[in-house]
């Protein structure tokens, strides 16, 4: 591989890009030449590798050929994602200046950088599934972890701090984030088994004080105390750094990052990582996501709902009054199929969140506006549909779902029914949105028909009757002749090209007419341009609104899919209870069961405060981790309140509890689940042991 030489002794067009690149030596750099991203150098051997595209060579500089290759600029967006996928990061340069005032190469900057973790652009992303970026903060000596993660696409951003390596190995487990940051000193990725999607970042990004004043500045406070996460400095030292590196890579302010939670780890059911990937939770061992469980239950209407499925099947909650208002509302959305007309109206909504996300950083595109455009003007009927409904988490939902008429006006008003798809393009805004930007449009559409009159007019004045008047973006305007018919041209045509058997003139009014139609097409573009960012910029006034409707869209689609689930699957309600106690009836395992498409014999277990454990005996496949993995699956459904109503058919009655003031237990000696490797260690809940046995 070539090694890059420093920017002496180079052409200007390379001093520059040497110059840009000197700033993001680990990334590569998209420098846009005319309709071209180029790449030179090391990054041009390293991307035609990635890519499959052609490595050529650009003349020489300092005495030696410069490798290089290039994409089309109108193909970005998939060569991003065939570099994402394989856990590379990009600098977008553009070009920023005018070419026809630059006396040297036109002036460029990195106006943004593209890496797995900070993906916005629809066609860069998993629709179905959260994009994480996370940060880690260790303590001194391994004094406890700070962990920050933040959702870059829809605005999600929280922190929790853990005790130990293996509980921080657990929660990376659970978000399984596209990409980590960690202090460049860090042995952790290491430690912890990552070797992909890691980013270093300098030490001092982690410092809990620079940390501290930088969150108080992008929520406008004065300190963290009402976040709940002012007691925990390792958590607040990743969440900085984590914030200084998406502003760094997206060059803009972040208005849609709004809050940031605070998670403690005993407010939901505490998994390790082996036990998350032997369950098969959201991930399949045999990479098929359909022999998952969120394979088996996701038919969500709404991609929103789908990602906070997955969340919910992540982090079972432990407080009952939540998974009972949960349970609750399935109840309600069960009876009558009362979820169908729910989802009906679910399924016209779009992804109002990453949407809104991208409204707000300015990247949304025309085709964004019109689904969000869409979306909004099926909440009226949503809301119609939940009225009937008395469940308290329905009614809440339903109050947080708003209703935007103005929006939908001023989209209907502004965008056409079918965009293009890029703003550049232009002919996104409609007719009578702007008086201006029409008038502009009007002349460049009546050139067509002052062009057919000149024609017409010249054939009569030349009796020439094969004159035409035609345009190309190369030479402009001109009227083209036969050359055997060349000698009968007025005086006043001016040669404008040669070709062979024609020739082409222009005439000093139709230069007249070229200069002022090729003027108002560039201004009615710049026009629209213009118009199009100061509507994103109106819409943000309604962001905090928008969000609370997008989350409340989001959770009532969750529960209207777990009904819907229960109608198809045959499920009931579980019933918590207040004493330590898991019994189920008839209880089958909700993936296999589907995997081998027949009937599945039920089986049953009783566990409570006398008796705490089994020792399960038999033969090879036997079927002994399936009735450990059944049991598990069905306790962590029921805390994540995939539930179904209390209807006698398939499982029975059964019933899983929590009690938060259940003694302290171990595991007894040498009693270890064939599926998992488990060290003794203390359990601080019944319901925490019966997961972890499980």
């Amino acid at each position: 591989m070539s090694k890059e030489p420093t920017a002496a002794k180079h052409t200007p067009v390379m001093e520059q890009y040497l110059r840009i690149k000197a700033d993001y030596p680990q990334l590569l750099l998209f420098y846009r030449m005319g309709d071209f991203y180029e790449l030179f150098f090391e990054d041009a051997e390293r991307a035609a590798r990635l890519l499959d595209i052609t490595l050529t060579k650009r003349g020489q500089s300092a005495g030696r050929p410069i490798p290089m290759a290039g994409i089309p600029y109108h193909a970005v967006e998939t060569y991003l994602a065939k570099l994402v996928r394989q856990g590379e990061s990009v600098a977008i340069c553009e070009q920023i200046g005018d070419p026809a005032k630059s006396k040297g190469p036109v002036e460029r900057e990195v106006v943004r950088i593209v890496t797995p973790g900070t993906l916005t652009d629809e066609a860069l992303l998993q629709e179905r599934r959260d994009n994480l970026l996370a940060a880690v903060c260790a303590g001194e000596d391994g004094d406890g972890y700070g962990l920050a993660w933040m959702e870059l696409s829809s605005g999600g951003f929280a922190v929790l701090q853990t005790p130990t390596q293996e509980a921080l190995h657990s929660e990376l487990e659970r978000l399984q984030p596209s990409e980590t940051l960690f202090a460049e000193d860090s042995h952790l990725p290491g430690e912890l088994g990552l070797d992909g999607g890691i980013t270093y970042r300098p030490v001092w990004h982690f410092d809990p004080d620079s940390a501290r004043r930088l969150l108080c500045d992008l929520f406008g406070t004065r300190d963290l105390t009402g976040f709940g996460c002012a007691e925990f400095p390792l958590a607040v030292g990743a969440a900085g750094c984590l914030l200084q590196y998406v502003q760094d890579t997206q060059r803009s302010s972040l208005p849609h990052i709004r809050g940031l939670s605070t998670e403690q780890r005993d407010d939901a059911l505490i998994l390790d990582a082996a036990t998350r990937r032997n369950l098969e939770l959201t991930t399949s061992l045999s990479s098929r996501p359909e022999h998952t469980l969120a394979g088996i239950m996701d038919r969500t209407s709404t991609v929103m709902g789908s990602r906070l499925l997955r969340r919910w099947l992540g982090r079972p909650l432990l407080d009952q009054d939540t998974i009972r208002r949960r349970h609750a509302a399935v109840d309600e959305l069960y009876g009558g199929d009362a979820f169908t007309p729910v989802q009906e109206e679910l399924a016209g909504i779009g992804d109002l969140e990453r949407i809104l996300a991208r409204v707000v950083l300015g990247s949304a595109r025309p085709r964004d506006l019109t689904v969000l455009r869409d979306s909004l003007a099926c909440l009226p009927a949503l809301q119609g549909a939940l009225q009937a409904l008395q469940a308290l988490l329905v009614q809440e939902l339903a109050d947080a779902i708003g209703v935007f008429p103005e929006v939908v006006e001023l989209l209907q008003q502004a965008i056409i029914d079918n965009p293009p798809a890029l703003i550049r393009d232009g002919g996104v805004l409609a007719s009578g949105y702007d008086r201006e930007l029409d008038e502009l449009r009007d002349l460049s559409t009546n050139a067509d028909r002052f062009l057919l009159d000149l024609e017409k007019r010249e054939r009569e004045r030349s009796s020439i009757a094969n004159l035409k008047v035609s345009y190309n973006r190369v030479h402009g305007y001109y009227i083209e002749v036969s050359r055997s018919q060349s000698e009968r041209v007025p005086e006043e045509y001016v040669r404008r090209q040669t070709l062979k058997g024609t020739e082409r003139y222009i005439t000093p009014e139709l230069k007249r007419f070229e200069d002022q139609v090729l003027s108002a097409r560039e201004r009615a573009l710049a026009r629209e341009k213009a118009l199009y960012e100061e509507l994103l910029q109106r819409l943000t006034q309604w962001l905090s609104e928008l969000q609370a409707t997008a989350i409340g869209v989001a959770t009532l689609d969750v529960l209207c899919n777990l009904a819907e689930r229960a109608t198809s699957l045959d499920w009931v309600r579980p019933e918590l209870t207040v004493e330590p106690l898991i019994e189920i009836a008839d209880g089958r395992h909700p993936v296999i069961e589907k995997v081998i498409n027949s009937p599945f014999v039920g089986n049953g277990v009783q566990l409570g405060k006398d008796r705490r454990m089994l020792v399960i005996t038999g033969p090879n496949m036997g079927g002994k981790s399936t009735f450990m993995r059944q049991t598990a699956l069905i306790v962590l459904m029921a805390f994540a309140a995939a539930s179904c109503p209390p209807v006698p058919r398939g499982w029975g009655r059964w019933t899983a509890s929590f009690r938060a003031s259940a003694p302290r237990t171990t595991w007894p000696s040498g009693v270890r689940p064939s599926w998992s490797r488990w060290r003794r260690r203390p359990i601080s809940s019944t319901t925490r042991a019966s997961v972890a046995w499980c």
